[in-house]
């Protein structure tokens, strides 16, 4: 786990090596055990350090071939990089130290790039430099676990871990209005937008080749599509299940450092923490609580604690915090504003972990393969009901859904219907509110000829039949890789830890992947496999807990104990001064939702980026 960055194609040798050297200053928190960069006539690469193999020096990076032709920066983990290593080495290759960035080196010179992604197990974005022909690739994982952003203008291309580095360097253009219209709705900016204009992000997935000024980008995977129909039975999907997750957390248990995990009262980290002891680990548990909240999971964590014989730790958060430090923590650690609450217990739990351990396990990505949300049941319900509506009666209900009244039972019922009928077209369609805060004078004039964030995106499926198979693409895009993906990465890295979910192996998602929705929600139950795993291996009562989130009530905050910072930043708006939002308006909304003591996302959302765009300012 590093932050990279590189310079290619400019003449300015020079110049290109004092930018890169901007850059990866700017990433010290993601790599704080060592720096390095090296260049060549038409590249420069520079790195650092988050040593996890191999703590020695012989670890450095950027890594080279003997011969200097190629030359690497990476940032992640390759978990099944001693298999490989031995492959290799039966191939005649010497190694000189036990890391597996040197396994990508001698990777690439044996089998291609192609070849060799498609061997790896692991997260990851990297970037070769190939000197012969003078060519760059940039590449990053599959799911999208590990950052990687660039820009190129003029045949030059620069890259980096975050868009911070770009910035800085003097890469990135002005505001994207249209990002900034998606993060006011969403509370991050998705994976196809960057808050700054030119700025783009390599896809998950996907390499990107440079070569004499041009660019062109190709997919190397793509996750299986649902079964219509059973293969296996639902105990051999268990069996199967238990199988690939052991495997999967015991590769991730590889370091050269101490070791760590979370805990929740749920079911994925409740299952890490019994992969752990199962396999002998040693690693203390943590868990955030926020007392006397609803959303608190302490007393469950600590029951699953107890349960297990492991150790175990709780932080607490509450409206005490100090609102400046903490939000400033926020801002300082996530390269574009990022509002999503919980980001703020990872961070105190990185803060935490920091001083014992540098890797972190986390329970992130069962819910979005083995179908853990709410939505999906009511999505899956809705793919059944699209399949035995006749086409007459699917007809009727577009024509005359609007006058059917949304209130009490008939609410979910017509939800359902709608769904059926218009697929993830009408169920995104469901959370696009913006318009009604132009109404109320929230955005300022530089959005006001925006009517959505989803307003210049391609028109999204409307066929009720595969509506659930259509969420789960769309959010893989989108949520998953931008806000779940996203929370994780920054907090961690920031304090300088590697985070691991077993769950984000490829080859149990694929496995999960390719089973049908109804063994996935087997007896209508969310998550059913991952919960009949439980009560096999943990207790019966841990595998009945209903799934809560964790949270931070953020929305409680803002209009109670921290209502007095929220507004003085606003009566000093820089978001105003600039033409994104109304200050004034931002200040009548924030006095009404006081006297519910209930905020609004966007009231959240707004004080997130506000306090962005200051740090911002200050850091240039």
């Amino acid at each position: 786990m590093c932050g990279i960055a590189g310079v290619i194609g400019s003449k300015d040798r020079a110049h290109a090596k004092s930018t890169v050297q901007k850059m990866i200053a700017t990433l010290a928190r993601r790599g704080p055990d060592s720096e390095g960069i090296e260049s060549w006539d038409r590249a420069v690469l520079g790195h650092r350090r988050l040593a996890i193999f191999d703590l020695s020096d012989a670890g450095r990076q950027p890594m080279l071939s003997a011969d200097r032709s190629i030359g690497i920066v990476f940032n992640g983990s390759i978990y099944n990089y001693l298999e490989l290593r031995r492959e290799l080495s039966e191939r005649g290759y010497r190694f000189f130290s036990h890391t597996d960035t040197e396994v990508l080196i001698h990777g690439y010179q044996e089998w291609g790039l192609s070849s060799l992604v498609c061997r790896l197990r692991g997260m990851f974005a990297f970037a070769v430099w190939d000197d012969r022909d003078r060519r760059l690739y940039l590449v990053r994982d599959r799911l999208g676990v590990k950052p990687l952003v660039f820009t190129i203008k003029g045949g030059i291309l620069a890259f980096a871990s975050t868009v911070r580095a770009l910035r800085v360097a003097g890469y990135v253009g002005d505001l994207d209005e249209s990002a900034v219209m998606d993060f006011l709705d969403l509370g991050f900016i998705p994976d196809d937008k960057s808050i700054y204009r030119g700025v783009l992000k390599v896809p998950a997935a996907s390499i990107i080749e440079w070569s004499n000024g041009f660019c062109r980008t190709s997919q190397y995977w793509e996750p299986p599509t649902a079964a219509r129909s059973s293969h296996i039975t639902f105990d051999d999907a268990v069996m199967e299940t238990e199988r690939l997750f052991l495997r999967s957390v015991d590769i991730r248990l590889r370091a050269d450092v101490p070791v760590g995990t979370l805990l929740s009262g749920g079911i994925d980290s409740s299952l890490v923490c019994w992969a752990v002891t199962t396999l002998g680990g040693d690693v203390t548990a943590y868990t955030i609580g926020t007392p006397g909240d609803p959303w608190d999971e302490t007393k469950a964590a600590c029951e699953t604690a107890r349960m297990l014989g492991i150790r175990h730790q709780v932080l607490e958060m509450s409206d005490t915090e100090d609102c400046q430090q903490i939000v400033g923590e926020l801002v300082s650690a996530y390269a574009e504003p990022f509002a999503c609450a919980s980001a703020l217990g990872m961070l105190k739990i990185s803060r935490a972990v920091a001083s014992s351990a540098k890797v972190l396990l986390t329970g992130d990505g069962g819910d979005d393969v083995f179908l853990g949300y709410p939505r999906h049941r009511h999505l899956w319900l809705a793919e059944k009901l699209a399949g035995a509506l006749p086409a007459v009666v699917k007809n009727g209900w577009r024509t005359y859904h609007s006058i059917v009244p949304r209130v009490g039972p008939l609410r979910r019922a017509a939800a359902l219907c709608d769904y059926a009928t218009g697929g993830l077209e009408a169920f995104v369609s469901y959370g696009n509110r913006l318009l009604t805060d132009q109404v109320n004078g929230l955005l300022g004039d530089r959005l006001l000829h925006f009517r959505s964030g989803d307003s210049d995106r391609p028109p999204l499926p409307n066929s009720g039949c595969s509506v659930l198979a259509d969420l789960l693409a769309y959010e893989r895009r989108t949520s998953f890789v931008g806000e779940y993906m996203t929370k994780v990465d920054g907090a961690t890295m920031y304090y300088g830890l590697e985070a691991r979910s077993p769950f984000l192996d490829h080859c149990l998602w694929e496995f999960a992947s390719s089973l049908p929705f109804d063994l996935r929600l087997y007896r209508g139950r969310l998550k059913a496999i991952l919960r009949e795993l439980v009560r096999r291996r943990i207790h019966e009562r841990v595998a009945r807990r209903t799934k809560r989130g964790f949270g931070v009530p953020v929305q409680r905050w803002i209009v109670g104990r921290w209502r007095p910072l929220v507004e003085a930043v606003f009566r000093e708006s820089v978001l105003d001064k600039e033409g994104w939002v109304r200050a004034s308006s931002v200040l009548a909304h924030l006095e009404s939702a006081s006297r519910r003591g209930w905020a609004p996302h966007r009231l959240w959302y707004m004080f997130v980026l506000e306090s962005w765009a200051r740090h911002e300012q200050a850091i240039i």
